[in-house]
């Protein structure tokens, strides 16, 4: 059932019919988008986001380069990267079986690695991203429940854009408590963590005047500071932003300054060298000024749960040879659920358990899912009018009609999917486990 671990590929190389597949796709972006005119390599390297010695590898097509690297090449030129367009340069990587097992898996929870075989592309959602980050005054919105995938996904967006770009990755779990009760705290905290990630010293002394105002000083910051000092783009990845929901005031004065320096990138050539990527687990419910919103400007990318087939191929990359019968029995009980799916194969790979073991009704609570699942349970108990509402959801036949802010909430912790404010629970596991455990909804 378990395929023998296998080495680390050391890279690829286009075959005769990718090369000519990538060099037809240039030819024609040239007649259409570069009036006819061949691009010269810094022009190349604008349009993919790959440094000119990278290109100058991939045309040449003798030595390896990494397989990320290639897809973000194609998709420059709308291409997908297909089997048949690459190859392994050194012999013996090619004793490895196509489906391209190279590591072993991780515990599930938290960011998949970089390169990890395990991390599962959502169609055209990376391609999408990795053009859009390289777009001057960029914004992508990523939003999805807890343990959707969302920092996997932004850790390979800045992983894209590194070759032309500095990356600042940033999340607001990381602050404490405090910071969060005044304006003028949390953008020294926002810049200084900004300049650190950059490598540089703090100089909020010289540039913070209170005369001018917070707001007017972090842009500032920004604008005579940081961002001059760079000879690249900045591509800021602020992880956990709903976070400030808990503060409506603060997070509609931050919120509007994003939107702000957004905007300023349209008119002014500073601001089109900073890209943001925010991403949040839950709806925005707290009320924003529709024009000083960046929910509602840039990209917006929602990721869904996977698809049967998507289960199915991540099986295989564990080494289990699974009938589509298989695959839709874990996907009865957990309905795709990207790290509900990612515990079952893990598991399964070390052998410690069956298929119907895991299935099994009379041990959800001490089998797998046993420690997720009463973490997620301590979560409702702290908060009794959101147990009571959930203890609603699991119990009703259809689904159950909820205040907003509750729905939002249950969906946020991945434990509800909304239809408006009227919810169900996210997957058969949880309707399971906490129709037992939450006691009888009290009546609205």
């Amino acid at each position: 059932m378990i395929s023998p671990k296998r080495k680390r590929r050391r890279g690829i190389i286009l075959t005769p019919e990718g090369f000519k597949k990538l060099q037809q796709a240039k030819q024609d972006a040239e007649f259409t988008d570069n009036r006819g005119q061949r691009y010269t390599l810094e022009a190349l390297s604008e349009r993919t986001g790959l440094a000119v010695d990278t290109l100058m590898k991939i045309f040449a097509c003798e030595a390896g380069v990494d397989k990320q690297t290639l897809k973000l090449c194609y998709s420059a030129f709308d291409l997908t990267l297909d089997p048949s367009d690459f190859s392994y340069p050194d012999p013996a990587a090619g004793e490895a079986e196509a489906d391209d097992i190279s590591l072993d898996p991780d515990l599930p929870g938290g960011q998949v690695p970089l390169g990890s075989t395990f991390y599962v592309e959502r169609s055209a959602i990376e391609s999408t991203c990795y053009r859009a980050v390289l777009q001057p005054g960029g914004l992508i919105r990523i939003k999805a429940p807890r343990r959707m995938g969302k920092t996997s996904l932004m850790s390979r967006i800045l992983q894209a854009a590194r070759p032309s770009c500095q990356t600042v990755a940033l999340s607001f779990q990381l602050a404490d408590k405090a910071i969060f009760q005044n304006l003028d705290p949390f953008l020294q905290w926002f810049c200084a963590n900004v300049g650190l990630g950059l490598g540089l010293p703090s100089r909020l002394s010289d540039y913070w005047d209170d005369l001018f105002g917070s707001k007017i000083s972090c842009k500032i910051y920004f604008e005579q500071y940081l961002l001059p000092q760079l000879d690249q783009p900045l591509v800021l990845a602020l992880d956990d932003v709903d976070r400030l929901f808990q503060y409506p005031d603060l997070a509609d004065e931050f919120f509007g300054l994003l939107r702000a320096w957004h905007e300023e990138a349209k008119n002014r050539d500073l601001w089109k060298q900073l890209r943001l990527i925010v991403a949040h687990a839950s709806e925005v419910y707290i009320p924003l000024n529709v024009n000083q919103s960046p929910f509602n400007v840039g990209l917006p990318i929602e990721l869904k749960a996977f698809s049967t087939e998507q289960v199915r191929h991540l099986a295989r990359h564990y080494g289990l040879s699974w009938t589509t019968e298989q695959t839709e029995r874990l996907m009865g009980l957990v309905d795709g659920q990207p790290y509900l799916v990612q515990l079952a194969l893990y598991h399964l790979w070390q052998e410690q358990v069956t298929l119907a073991q895991i299935l099994g009704p009379e041990k959800l609570a001490l089998g797998i899912y046993g420690d997720h699942l009463q973490r997620q349970l301590w979560q409702l108990q702290q908060q009794p009018t959101l147990a009571a509402a959930y203890a609603r959801v699991v119990s009703e036949a259809g689904p159950a009609e909820l205040e907003l802010v509750q729905a939002f909430q249950l969906q946020s912790l991945g434990l509800a999917k909304l239809q408006g404010n009227r919810a169900s629970p996210s997957c058969a596991l949880y309707a399971q486990y906490f129709r037992d455990r939450l006691g009888e909804p009290q009546s609205a």
